[in-house]
């Protein structure tokens, strides 16, 4: 199913914007493959187990506030 990869991808890339990571630096802190997201936009599918992983990092590594 697309549907959620969908979203994974929309939370990736905002994630990425307010970060300023690269796409590449994001696969590779987050889950060790720095292919993920380039695969990921071109329509990778993803198990649910890595999907929560890219969650994870996420919620665990917050973008910095412009204000910090």
């Amino acid at each position: 199913m697309t549907v959620p990869n969908d979203l994974l991808l929309t939370e990736i890339e905002a994630y990425l914007m307010a970060s300023g990571m690269s796409p590449t630096a994001f696969g590779d802190a987050a889950l060790k493959d720095r292919h993920f997201v380039r695969q990921l936009r071109a329509g990778r599918r993803v198990w649910p187990e890595t999907a929560a992983r890219a969650r994870t990092f996420m919620r665990d590594n917050p973008p910095k506030s412009e204000a910090a």
